[in-house]
């Protein structure tokens, strides 16, 4: 494994990390959960992604009872606010009482005194930026989180917070996280120049697209049986976007590239995130303890600037590139 600083601050992540998103209290239970992260650990990644949100809070409870034993200083624990915990008005959103609330909740649930990078979900617009970024300083200052970050938010919205952190003396945002993948790159545009700038480093989620750029979802071919694609409690929303032909396609494209330096087409996609010098970590999930040590194989990878354009050919102008897919709720969700 091989470690990145997480932007410009002086904490060390995993160049791949284990997410737990999808997986986590919804496809995989605790027993397996467990044999995930002890795979992830043994094979030397120490950042661990996961949300308040997740599987409705249970995957925070099973990541908790997974990491349990483990040295705490050993490992960077990444949790996120925004979105609803619960029926009310207030339990959303990243407002002073949700955020203080949802903090101390996740803190019980993961079984830990501090969280080392917590991160504001999605952009809120209903409440006041100065309401929020206080809040964030404040549990910095509480000792119950070391770092802060947010989660698609646009150039704009970045660059807005900063300077108030800047005018009101607070601690500033170290890390985004963005989805970002060959396919989707929305975040180079604006996102990566204004981060690189700042001292911001990205810790991407959906490096393969999910799932499509792992080469197992065939042209023509339906999905197989237990795949995400089929799965509707498990992002198959998300990943409808990239199932088309052509970009199914062009995937098997790519097998050849990754054969040719050893690596699986999973392997391949993890890596070439992780070429881009402004991402600090790229987030993979796992149902099995073998995905874990098949695609920690992607970390250290070097892919020369000939391939990297050999792929761009392939993928031509299927990848979203839009700088103003903009990802924020309106009205608050």
């Amino acid at each position: 494994m091989e470690y990145r600083r997480l932007g410009s601050s002086g904490m060390y992540v995993s160049e791949i990390s284990y997410g737990n998103w999808v997986t986590h209290g919804s496809q995989v239970e605790s027993e397996a959960a467990a044999k995930c992260v002890k795979a992830a650990l043994d094979c030397g990644i120490t950042t661990f992604d996961t949300a308040d949100v997740y599987a409705g809070t249970k995957a925070e409870v099973i990541l908790g009872k997974a990491l349990k034993g483990v040295r705490r200083e050993s490992y960077e624990l990444l949790t996120k606010v925004y979105w609803p915990t619960g029926p009310g008005k207030n339990d959303r959103g990243l407002s002073r009482k949700h955020i203080m609330e949802s903090c101390n909740a996740s803190l019980k649930r993961l079984k830990t005194d501090y969280i080392d990078l917590y991160q504001a979900h999605r952009f809120d617009v209903e409440t006041p930026l100065e309401e929020t970024l206080s809040a964030f300083d404040d549990l910095i200052r509480q000792g119950k989180v070391h770092y802060i970050g947010f989660s698609e938010w646009t150039a704009p919205q970045i660059a807005q917070a900063l300077a108030i952190q800047d005018a009101r003396g607070y601690n500033r945002f170290v890390s985004s996280q963005p989805q970002y993948s060959a396919l989707w790159r929305v975040i180079e545009a604006e996102v990566v120049p204004l981060s690189k700038k700042e001292g911001i480093g990205q810790i991407v989620w959906s490096p393969m697209a999910q799932g499509v750029l792992t080469g197992k979802y065939l042209p023509g071919v339906k999905p197989p049986a237990g795949s995400r694609a089929t799965d509707k409690k498990s992002g198959a929303g998300f990943i409808s976007a990239f199932m088309k032909d052509e970009i199914l396609v062009a995937v098997q494209n790519l097998k050849p590239i990754a054969a040719d330096h050893d690596l699986t087409t999973s392997q391949l996609a993890l890596a070439w995130v992780l070429q881009n010098v402004n991402v600090s970590s790229a987030i993979m999930g796992a149902t099995k303890p073998g995905q874990v040590k098949e695609n920690v194989k992607a970390a250290g990878v070097k892919l020369s600037l000939d391939v990297m354009a050999t792929i761009d050919k392939i993928l031509g102008d299927l990848p979203e590139r839009r700088a103003d897919q903009d990802k924020t709720p309106r009205p608050r969700a």
